[in-house]
């Protein structure tokens, strides 16, 4: 399975704070601002980031963001290893399919691929 970046996934209000200190203060450039969810991306290394939410659109907030290639093939083996699955594979009108699966841990993580621009 090719994972093309991981992204934690920190919850928090204070949005113009982590803007200056992930922006103003270590450098990062603001890859998306969606409101509710702010990821800042290294300039010299673009898989090196960090998004700040609010709450996800979903109501749950998924801790770590995976980007893979084929994020069906994740959920199908998801699926098939009986694994839970906390917000259901979803094509979301800002450009990823996504879906939810619970680790051993309880962590939420976020499995993503983007969509085909049309």
């Amino acid at each position: 399975m090719p994972i093309r970046r991981v992204v934690p996934n920190v919850k928090s209000d204070k949005f113009e704070e982590s803007r200056s200190f992930y922006g103003d203060f270590l450098g990062f450039n603001v890859g998306m601002d969606l409101g509710w969810i702010i990821t800042f991306v290294s300039p010299t290394n673009q898989t090196a980031q960090i998004s700040i939410l609010r709450s996800d659109q979903s109501g749950i907030h998924p801790n770590i963001s995976i980007e893979v290639a084929d994020v069906d093939a994740v959920h199908a083996t998801a699926v098939a290893r009986g694994l839970k699955i906390a917000y259901p594979l979803t094509d979301e009108p800002w450009g990823v399919r996504r879906f939810f699966v619970v680790d051993p841990n309880g962590l939420v993580l976020n499995i993503l691929s983007h969509l085909a621009r049309t």
